[in-house]
């Protein structure tokens, strides 16, 4: 979740349905391996919602989710959404672990950290999502665990004494989720997207971004900052930058990398992070805006994504703003850029990517 000084804006939803992984988890409870907490009181992190969890869900539990779409149908769903108070311990501490290694190892360590004395810590994974290896690293860092299988996902969990958890492992994969240094001078962090990299269809954008971009500017779907960075590095003549971004974890990389930006072009610009959901809309109005939008929720294609960001970044321009965005080749956007523009061109096509560059925007 952001931190709490953090001015954000909450918005929309753009969610897939959950998957098998949350239905698994509460298994356990079925065949009676374990039971609820007694006193009522759990926390689910990386939540989903789910029919199963609105059965299962009690008054005292909280769901935390960093990614705003899916944060927002846990509480359309009814659920409790938010953040642990200081020093608040949970009985329960359920999650869905992520795929990316150094994430989910840095989760279990959180996880362990917000367990009470004598508590359960509950998770479920898809069986081609790593849950073999998400278990021996739950077993490692705890002393032991059990598991059983259910959906296609490997449930598991483990009760631990204070005697039991590996504390100098647990010190070396708590910094796992940690802003780290990347390629190029970069600051990320794991499961982010192309974390590890500056992504190809980012760079060719930023390769063909107009020097002639002024104003204010927004990038939709920003990452840690990449593209934000390229457009303060080329565009001399923009004044201000609106980073949108939706995944919650990728606001704090996005500010150090701008920030280093504004550094090394000696200017200052003035620059917003948002947490928010782009199909929904955006708040305020801009003379440019720059995108390589998300196409895709997990591994299944979602060109419909990229399709609403179009349709946002168009309601949000000025009248003679440019959309200038990356996408791979085949997805199929010239329907909704000719409808939105007057003006659609492809700038470049070059391994399997286009920039596209629209401008008129029709009312």
């Amino acid at each position: 979740m952001p931190p709490k000084t953090l001015d954000v804006t909450p918005a929309g939803v753009f969610a897939a349905a959950p998957d098998a992984a949350l239905a698994a988890l509460f298994v356990p409870f079925e065949t009676g391996e374990l039971a609820l907490p007694a006193d009522g009181r759990a926390l689910f992190l990386r939540a989903r919602a789910g029919v199963r969890l609105r059965e299962m869900a009690r008054p005292g539990w909280l769901c935390e989710q960093s990614f705003l779409p899916f944060a927002d149908e846990l509480a359309r769903n009814g659920l409790r959404v938010g953040e642990p108070e200081p020093g608040e311990r949970f009985s329960l501490v359920m999650l869905l672990p992520p795929r990316q290694r150094d994430e989910a190892r840095a989760l279990f360590v959180r996880a362990l950290n917000l367990l009470a004395p004598g508590g359960t810590l509950l998770a479920s994974m898809a069986n081609t999502e790593g849950a073999k290896s998400g278990e021996a690293d739950l077993a490692r860092l705890t002393g032991g665990a059990q598991h059983l299988s259910k959906h296609k996902c490997r449930v598991f969990w483990s009760t631990p004494g204070v005697t039991s958890i590996d504390q100098a492992l647990l010190a070396e994969w708590l910094v796992l989720d940690a802003p780290r240094e990347i390629a190029d001078g970069h600051v990320s962090r794991p499961g982010l997207f192309a974390w590890d990299r500056v992504d190809r269809a980012s760079a060719l954008l930023a390769g063909h971004l107009p020097p002639d971009l002024h104003g204010r500017v927004a990038d939709l779907g920003a990452g840690y900052g990449y593209l934000a960075g390229q457009v303060i590095a080329r565009c001399p003549r923009v004044a201000a930058i609106d980073l949108y971004e939706a995944e919650a974890r990728a606001l704090e990389p996005a500010r150090i990398n701008l920030a280093r930006a504004q550094r090394a072009c000696g200017r200052e610009v003035a620059v917003a992070l948002h947490w928010h959901d782009v199909t929904r809309g955006l708040p305020q109005r801009y003379d440019a805006i720059v995108s390589n939008p998300p196409f895709h929720q997990g591994r299944a294609d979602l060109p419909e994504l990229g399709r609403a960001f179009i349709t946002s970044a168009a309601d949000a321009l000025v009248p003679d703003g440019r959309l200038l965005l990356v996408a791979n080749r085949h997805l199929p956007y010239e329907a909704v850029l000719g409808q939105r523009f007057r003006e659609v061109r492809t700038l470049v096509t070059q391994e399997g990517f286009k920039v596209i560059e629209a401008t008129g925007v029709r009312a």
